[in-house]
């Protein structure tokens, strides 16, 4: 979707945000429980925690690639799709990534950042993001 900075995308308010908000709340507390039950290593959790972030450097070729490239890594899509091959053909490795990259959605979504218009970084479905977020009145 096209959004232009004139034009800014509605932002989810009110109790659907909370909502979405608590969803992602559940789904880190889901990732992490299981990523303990996993007998995975901590020491991994803690160096790939951030890793989806990398995807912002899509921003320094643009603001549309940019957005194709944080919303790929930060969707629950991928990381779904990643666990369960990880079940019946990939191994425990991939399903541990699948938790780390699902924790560290749950994350962003409980914080309030949402997936990305290209109209630029702080317009998300979950409402406007930094300085401008502050100083507008929501809707």
């Amino acid at each position: 979707m096209t959004v232009s900075k004139d034009q800014p995308p509605g932002g989810v308010t009110g109790v659907p945000k909370l909502l979405l908000q608590l969803e992602g709340l559940a789904l880190i507390g889901a990732a992490v429980t299981l990523y303990a039950h996993s007998g995975a290593s901590w020491w991994l959790f803690a160096v790939l925690a951030l890793a989806p972030d990398l995807s912002l450097l899509g921003y320094l070729a643009g603001p549309r690639v940019g957005t194709v490239a944080y919303n790929t890594f930060h969707t629950t899509l991928v990381p779904i799709v990643l666990g369960a091959a990880s079940l019946a053909l990939l191994g425990p490795l991939a399903l541990h990534l699948a938790l780390i990259w699902l924790a560290h959605i749950g994350l962003d979504r409980a914080l309030g950042y949402g997936l990305k218009y290209d109209a630029g970084f702080g317009f998300t479905h979950l409402g406007r993001i930094g300085k401008q977020a502050a100083i507008e009145p929501q809707p």
